[in-house]
């Protein structure tokens, strides 16, 4: 044990200070002999541990709450990432993942699908909102971890897996095997409303989300779009690359979308190189508390370049860059590296103490806690096989969405003075 322990320190010792050489090459040799006697207590602190602790803690353990400890003094956003939360976020970004194609909670103390993908296996094999998994592999899913769930149902596409299914209505429980295959993330929302308005919903910035958006576009105007909402409301944010390149949807050429300055790089400006196709239609954005990041770069170029209204409540307010950079072992540091600018040159970054922060839309719509729930819950779509989706909510229980209401009359009332205006231009 003592040789084991003795090697683990020295380990850690060279490890720490080979990084320290190397960040700090340029600081004098001064500031690099106080940073490595500073890191001394990390290699004190892990060795009365492995020799005094209460109970045995593996080296792996100890060094990842090391990691963790340290990027917790940084800010809320950056994080360490251990091998399998690092495979979930690539997973996340990516926007495409091996599994079967369901949402699922826990309902009841059990495993419940609120609803299968379309044109995923669930949904092929009949699976159907309500329906319990009641087993998976044989294994009980009563009280079962929902990312233990999650992370069993998932797997290598073309591998199989059998769950054990009680429908509703029905009392004996079916075995289903299913194949797994690529399922893609569900990012983009979009859907006709009246008077020739789109309505397009982006849930987060996935790889996917700026093609889908362009896609969900272009449908909605081959069914005669004249006018669109765009609805960020609740969207977290994600790829930097991805909200900018939606941006570029809606503005002319050579526009500023965003730019970035961080410690250690010169400032790097995003710029819409040619005209969007959309850059001509009247647009309104709706935002909320819980837009924030990539909703928010989105939100701010369309403000400052005055392309779009927005309505709702102010932003979350990050204005923060985060890269994720891969670690040995499969761990992963997702890392604060730069600050982010609205075109006006605005940070619209909240201050923790103040509260001040955020993008204040350009008309404020209050909405209460309890209704922004019921809207947010009423926007789920529910699937099921040879039947049309549908809101996770009955319409007799669903709340007006007044948010989206004001939009709707603001795009109306403009598209009638458009009118008015072209008649009077004709008028001799």
């Amino acid at each position: 044990m003592k040789t084991n322990r003795k090697t683990l320190k020295f380990a850690i010792a060279a490890a720490v200070g080979l990084a320290v050489t190397v960040t700090a090459y340029q600081a004098s040799g001064s500031q690099i002999d106080k940073t490595l006697e500073e890191l001394k207590v990390i290699t004190e602190v892990f060795d009365y541990i492995q020799k005094s602790y209460v109970t045995e803690k593996s080296a792996q353990e100890l060094v990842y709450g090391a990691a963790r400890g340290m990027v917790a003094t940084l800010d809320p956003f950056s994080q360490f990432l251990e091998p399998v939360h690092h495979k979930e976020m690539k997973t996340e970004t990516e926007g495409q993942f091996g599994g079967l194609g369901i949402r699922i909670h826990m309902q009841d103390g059990w495993l419940t699908v609120m609803t299968p993908i379309p044109d995923t296996p669930a949904y092929r094999a009949g699976i159907l909102p309500g329906d319990k998994i009641i087993r998976i592999e044989k294994d009980s899913t009563q009280g079962i971890d929902l990312q233990d769930a999650v992370g069993k149902l998932r797997g290598k596409p073309g591998t199989q897996v059998t769950i054990t299914v009680v429908h509703e209505g029905v009392k004996d429980p079916e075995d289903v095997t299913l194949v797994r295959e690529v399922i893609k993330i569900e990012s983009v929302r979009s859907h006709m409303l009246e008077d020739k308005i789109g309505y397009l919903q982006l849930i987060e910035f996935t790889a996917k989300t700026d093609g889908d958006a362009r896609q969900a576009l272009d449908g909605m105007k081959a069914r005669g779009m004249e006018s669109c909402i765009l609805d960020l409301r609740n969207n977290p944010g994600g790829l930097l690359n991805v909200a900018v390149n939606v941006t570029k949807t809606f503005l002319d050429e050579n526009k500023l979308i965003v730019y970035t300055e961080g410690r250690n790089s010169d400032r790097v400006d995003y710029v819409n190189e040619a005209r969007g196709p959309y850059q001509r239609i009247p647009i309104v954005v709706l935002v909320n508390a819980g837009s924030a990041s990539g909703s928010e770069i989105v939100a701010g170029a369309l403000q400052d370049h005055r392309r779009a209204l927005l309505l709702g409540t102010t932003t979350f307010g990050k204005a923060s860059v985060q890269s994720v950079i891969p670690l040995s072992g499969g761990s992963g540091l997702r890392l604060t590296t730069a600050k982010y600018y609205t075109p006006s040159g605005r940070s619209i970054m909240r201050d923790p103490k103040t509260g001040v922060g955020g993008i204040v839309p350009d008309i404020v719509i209050p909405v209460s806690r309890e209704l922004e729930l019921k809207i947010r819950r009423q926007q789920e779509q529910v699937y099921a096989k040879d039947r049309p989706p549908h809101s996770a909510v009955k319409p007799e229980e669903q709340a007006e969405d007044i948010t989206l209401a004001r939009a709707v009359e603001y795009l109306k009332a403009e598209r009638i003075f458009n009118r008015e205006r072209e008649d009077l231009r004709v008028k001799p």
